[in-house]
């Protein structure tokens, strides 16, 4: 999977299509994630305890990985990314337009 948590990623598709904002979470054995404010969701919740407020939550819901592009750091536009092999053997992502390492 490509999008890591806390990468700022553009959604290119969907309700919220054109929002920027940054990865909360991340999810590589269904392909989903979760943005900051996107695909947000109401949940009626139950009080539990004694004490505990009941009623409604707003929350933000998990979406495909598919649906977002990684926005890169250097020039700041919404890019594919490709895979450098440093002099090391670790591997870093690269961003297509500008060729700016990623992952520092």
């Amino acid at each position: 999977m490509v999008i890591k948590s806390k990468d700022t990623v553009v959604v290119i598709s969907g309700k919220d299509k054109g929002k920027q904002a940054k990865v909360t979470s991340v999810r590589p054995t269904d392909g989903k994630i979760t943005v900051e404010g996107v695909a947000m969701v109401t949940k009626h919740e139950k009080a539990r305890a004694q004490g505990q407020p009941g009623g409604i939550i707003h929350k933000e819901a998990y979406i495909d990985a598919s649906n977002v592009m990684l926005v890169c750091p250097k020039c700041g536009k919404a890019t594919r990314t490709g895979v450098k092999v440093l002099e090391d053997g670790k591997k870093t992502r690269v961003c297509k337009k500008c060729g700016a390492e990623i992952d520092k």
